[in-house]
């Protein structure tokens, strides 16, 4: 009976894990990242290189992202990147990305992470448009809210340099038309 059990738990915890991805309608705007399903650990090349912060010791390369049902009325898509419990509690911004052309459905991995091309780049908390995890050693993980929103507003109308509270300012009013959302994890 104990045998029993335990295999009929583990066929439920496989087919829990195998339905994350696949959560809500077929139709859903949804944010994914190839081969890394939601709450996946990023990989060590992937936290921030800034020479003026010591947890920075990684490559800064960028996970790829795909994403797909978009709204029909969208016009290109924003992306922010937020790390709540950085920075002791205060928040962390770690990316501010917009402007990205609705014909957009995916960038391959680390091209956010270097010069903006195909997106507008924003100020993340440290000025720049992106930066990779930066946690401390020793810290439990912690996880980054990637969080694209389809928007009404075409790729060139918002001027470069914008923080995450004048992006989402500029979206007020109905440009929002939905967003969709992936956590990763990071520790060192």
């Amino acid at each position: 009976m104990k045998t029993i059990a335990a295999a009929i738990s583990l066929s439920l915890l496989a087919a829990c894990s195998t339905m994350q991805e696949s959560e809500g309608p077929p139709t859903a705007f949804r944010l994914t990242s190839p081969g890394m399903p939601d709450n996946s650990k990023l990989p060590a090349k992937a936290a921030g290189n800034f020479a003026k912060n010591p947890n920075c010791t990684g490559q800064n390369v960028s996970p790829a992202l795909a994403w797909s049902n978009a709204p029909a009325e969208t016009k290109s898509f924003a992306i922010i990147w937020d790390d709540q419990a950085g920075r002791a509690g205060l928040g962390v911004s770690h990316a501010v990305l917009y402007g990205i052309p609705a014909s957009t459905t995916s960038f391959p991995e680390g091209a956010l992470g270097g010069a903006p091309a195909g997106f507008v780049g924003g100020k993340n908390t440290l000025g720049m448009p992106w930066l990779g995890p930066c946690s401390p050693k020793g810290n439990a993980p912690q996880h980054y809210v990637m969080t694209i929103i389809a928007t009404s507003v075409p790729p060139n109308e918002l001027q470069p340099g914008l923080t995450r509270a004048e992006l989402l300012k500029a979206l007020e009013g109905g440009k929002a038309l939905r967003a969709a959302s992936l956590t990763f994890r990071f520790w060192q």
